[in-house]
């Protein structure tokens, strides 16, 4: 479960390696579960990599994050490692945001495209 209130804040929590990209902690699949009991907040995270070094900067930025939520007294945010996050939790726009090729559906021809970008490829290698 995850509490609407505790999403809404943390769409303005980003993961630093997605911030230039407006990607948040929830587009990226990150929050787990989170739930509020009175004033007391549990927030579960999971996260992309278990070596990942930003991880106390996140878990700091939520906490932050939670605790500014109306009547909220404590905030408690624990990593989740029984789970394993994967790509399929990427929200529509944070999958589109990352994409580094266009959409499938948008390549008439992919054989031209794949050529013409090998061509590009090659030509800027050739500049350097």
């Amino acid at each position: 479960m995850i509490d609407p209130s505790v999403r809404d804040v943390l769409h303005e929590v980003y993961d630093p390696c997605c911030r230039d990209k407006g990607i948040s902690v929830v587009d990226m699949g990150l929050l787990h579960r989170a739930e509020i009991d009175g004033g007391a907040v549990r927030v579960e995270l999971m996260l992309t990599s278990g070596w990942c070094p930003f991880a106390t900067t996140v878990l700091g930025d939520i906490e932050t994050a939670v605790r500014s939520l109306p009547g909220v007294d404590t905030a408690t945010v624990d990593l989740v490692w029984h789970e394993a996050w994967s790509p399929e939790r990427l929200s529509d726009s944070a999958k589109a945001k990352l994409r580094f090729l266009p959409d499938p559906a948008t390549v008439s021809d992919p054989a031209s495209y794949a050529a013409a970008s090998r061509a590009s490829a090659l030509a800027t290698k050739e500049l350097s």
